[in-house]
């Protein structure tokens, strides 16, 4: 890269701030409710009790998570997805909604039931999940398509295929960027939405379990499927990503985690934000491993997320 392209690259950027609220995104899939327990250390694999620190009840989910990402960076977001007519699936909507989030098509099934995760963090900011996905109806023929046509770029998770190969299909169809949160899944699930993908971004254990290994060379198996980019978010090691046939990595930035939990959710939502808004790839990345980094030196999930002027002022210190 040239010294102009550094500088145009660097001005790109900063100027992401001023065009943000211009940048109309929908997000698809998982809203899940979180209870958190905070506590000194994980269980030791036997018969036990712990003590918690610290409990709180906060909506999760993954494309939830990356779309409060991008309302907190100024962007116009949507969120399309599911959940039961309970207690968990209002709460959810509202907090969704409070954020400045359209919620009209987060639907809520009467019969349904809606997803709710156990979350353990230690006291070095790692963390364990379990999470019960809900159950709700599969089809995705109420999803309003034509709306698809204003967004600047869509994201979706792996929980509701039908959903999401409605979306990115329409969206194909379009010319709009369509962005995979890559989180472990069945190996039926990507082969399906794989080929409808402009950018896939894996985690660790998902690419892993479904190329095979984690590592780089990893991201050239999935080639076949034609994505503009493939990539592996990979904690403080960074991200790799596969682009024009040929590999690329970012390095993390450098911070005193407080908590982890959420920043890839955050990852992938500044990611599909700043796609968005016209970043190059790289650009994108950069800005995305700003955010999450953030993000892990605050506590909570959505609590810790930034907005688009901390991102950009760390991105100034931090090189």
């Amino acid at each position: 890269m040239t010294a102009r392209e550094a500088t145009e690259d660097r001005e790109a950027i900063a100027d992401i701030a001023s065009s943000a609220e211009r940048v109309r995104i929908v997000c698809l899939g998982l809203s899940a409710l979180d209870q958190v327990w905070r506590v000194d250390r994980f269980f030791s694999g036997q018969s036990e009790k712990i003590r918690s620190l610290d409990y709180s009840t906060l909506g999760g989910g993954m494309a939830a998570n990356a779309a409060v990402t991008g309302a907190r960076l100024g962007g116009s977001i949507a969120f399309w997805g599911r959940a039961g007519d309970d207690a968990a699936g209002r709460e959810m909507r509202s907090a969704l909604a409070s954020e400045g989030i359209d919620v009209a098509n987060f639907r809520l099934f009467p019969d349904g039931r809606s997803s709710v995760s156990g979350i353990i963090v230690d006291r070095s900011g790692e963390r364990q999940i379990v999470n019960f996905r809900g159950a709700f109806p599969e089809a995705a023929d109420w999803l309003p398509l034509d709306e698809v046509a204003q967004t600047s770029a869509v994201l979706a998770d792996p929980r509701w295929v039908e959903g999401a190969i409605a979306l990115f299909g329409k969206a194909r169809a379009l010319g709009i960027p369509t962005v995979l949160d890559g989180d472990v899944a069945d190996a039926e699930v990507f082969e399906r939405l794989l080929p409808l993908t402009d950018h896939a971004v894996f985690s660790e254990p998902a690419l892993a379990s479904f190329a095979g290994s984690a590592d780089d060379a990893a991201l050239n198996k999935l080639a076949r499927f034609n994505c503009r980019v493939v990539a592996v978010t990979r904690g403080s090691e960074g991200v790799s990503w596969h682009e024009n046939g040929r590999l690329q990595r970012r390095a993390a930035y450098p911070v005193s985690v407080v908590d982890t939990t959420g920043a890839g959710d955050v990852f992938h939502g500044a990611y599909v934000f700043a796609i968005g808004a016209g970043l190059k790839v790289q650009d994108a990345m950069a800005f995305a491993a700003a955010a999450a980094a953030l993000k892990c030196t605050r506590s909570g999930g959505r609590a810790g997320i930034p907005s688009i002027n901390d991102c950009l002022a760390f991105m100034r210190t931090h090189q």
